[in-house]
């Protein structure tokens, strides 16, 4: 019987919102630091052994903030990164939310130009799993991503149809836990900074 391994996936905390940078180059806030640094202070924490982070630059920031005090090098992996949403760029708060609902809504329709749903969904699900399946570090995986990939891979853990009602509650900064081997949910949405 091997041993039971537990992967968190994360969602970054509070980002410094910047219109005129492209939102993946946008870091944490001093508010989003300070919850991932709540995060390292929980026990189970210490079991983690490897960490993986999209390359969107406040995913790697939290990433860093997990892995460097247990001494774990952060392993980069680019298709974790958020659904993507270049095509409009920043949109302010409300419209973003307007614009949210319809791509959970409408997974297999482009909106607005982003990334469709089904896509991003098949996307986060390949990359966890090939995570999972590869990983020879000891104990547990963290995994810090983003709120959107993180609901599409919820979802699909759930086998259930997309909805935003599987969306992390609203701010960034939660956390998922599922079992590596039976891929089973262990707990939904958690606030990273208890």
């Amino acid at each position: 019987m091997g041993t039971v391994r537990t992967a968190y996936f994360i969602t970054h905390a509070e980002v410094e919102i910047d219109p005129a940078i492209p939102v993946p180059q946008w870091r944490l806030s001093a508010k989003g630091r300070t919850r991932h640094e709540a995060f390292n202070r929980q026990d189970f924490v210490a079991g983690i052994g490897s960490v993986y982070a999209s390359d969107e630059r406040k995913a790697r920031d939290g990433g860093e903030i997990l892995a460097t005090p247990l001494g774990l090098k952060l392993q980069i992996v680019p298709a974790l990164h958020e659904n993507d949403r270049s095509a409009t760029g920043f949109l302010p708060p409300q419209e973003f939310e307007t614009t949210a609902d319809a791509f959970f809504a409408n997974p297999e329709q482009s909106i607005r130009g982003w990334e469709r749903a089904a896509d991003a969904q098949a996307r986060i699900v390949a990359a966890v799993t090939a995570i999972l399946d590869r990983d020879e570090g000891e104990g547990d995986i963290a995994l810090v991503a983003h709120g959107g990939v993180g609901a599409l891979l919820l979802c699909h853990l759930l086998s259930v149809p997309i909805d935003r009602r599987y969306d992390q509650p609203a701010g960034g900064g939660n956390y998922f836990a599922l079992d590596v081997a039976s891929r089973r949910v262990l707990h939904g949405w958690k606030p990273i900074d208890p």
